[in-house]
C-alpha cells in the first residue's frame, strides 16, 4: 500500500522544527506547558494531506483521535474536503500483556531500531545489532506510566471504537497475535478482505 503514516508526535515536532505558522502556535503552548489544541492538530493533519505527495494514495493517522471530540472534528475536515475514512482500526490486546511487551521494549536513538528483552532481544545485552552501540528504553516506558496511561485509554480513546463503530467503518484486530499475524490482518482489512 502506498499510504502515508502520520503520526501526530512526530508531525508536532517536524512542525516546530520547520518553523512554520502551525509550528510556532504549538511550540508557544508547548512551551507554556499546554496541550496542543484539538483544532491544531486536524489542521497539522489537513496541511499533510493537502501538501504531502506521499498522502496522495491515502494515510495511515497513528496517536489521533484520542478522544470522540477530536474523531468528530477530524471527521468534519475530512468531510469538508470531500474525503471520509474507509477504516477505523482498533488493536485489541489484554493490558498485562501490552504492559509486558511495552516495558521490555528497546530501542537504538540513532536508528529508531527497536528490539525487545524477551520477544525480539538483541545479539548483545542493550548494544545495537547493526552499530554496536547502546541501546535505550524510554522513560516513559515503565509499568507506573503505562498503568496510568491506559486508565486515560479506556476512559478517552476506547469510546472512539464506539464512535467508529456507529459509523460502520470500525474493524478490530488481535494484536496479542505475533507481529506477522497482525501484519496480515491489516492487510486483509485494506485490501478490503477482512
Amino acid at each position: 500500500f502506498c499510504a502515508c503514516h502520520l503520526a501526530t508526535g512526530d508531525m508536532l515536532r517536524a512542525a516546530v522544527t520547520s518553523g512554520s505558522s502551525l509550528g510556532r502556535e504549538a511550540k508557544q503552548i508547548m512551551d507554556a506547558g499546554g496541550l496542543v489544541s484539538d483544532e491544531i492538530m486536524v489542521n497539522m493533519i489537513k496541511d499533510n494531506l493537502e501538501n504531502n505527495k506521499e498522502c496522495s494514495n491515502g494515510f495511515i493517522l497513528d496517536g489521533f483521535p484520542r478522544t470522540v471530540v477530536q474523531a468528530q472534528k477530524l471527521d468534519e475536515m475530512l468531510e469538508a474536503g470531500n474525503r471520509g475514512l474507509d477504516h477505523a482500526v482498533e488493536l485489541k490486546i489484554d493490558d498485562a500483556l501490552l504492559v509486558a511487551r511495552i516495558t521490555g521494549r528497546l530501542v537504538h536513538p540513532a536508528s529508531g531500531r527497536s528490539y525487545h528483552r524477551v520477544f525480539s532481544p538483541p545479539k548483545h545485552n542493550m548494544k545495537d545489532d547493526v552499530t554496536g552501540e547502546p541501546l535505550v528504553q524510554r522513560s516513559d516506558d515503565n509499568a507506573d506510566t503505562l498503568v496510568k496511561r491506559l486508565a486515560t485509554y479506556h476512559k478517552q480513546t476506547a469510546p472512539v471504537a464506539a464512535y467508529y463503530k456507529q459509523r460502520g467503518i470500525l474493524k478490530q484486530t488481535d494484536a496479542a497475535q505475533s507481529p506477522t499475524a497482525v501484519w496480515n490482518s491489516l492487510l486483509a482489512i485494506f485490501s478490503g478482505q477482512a
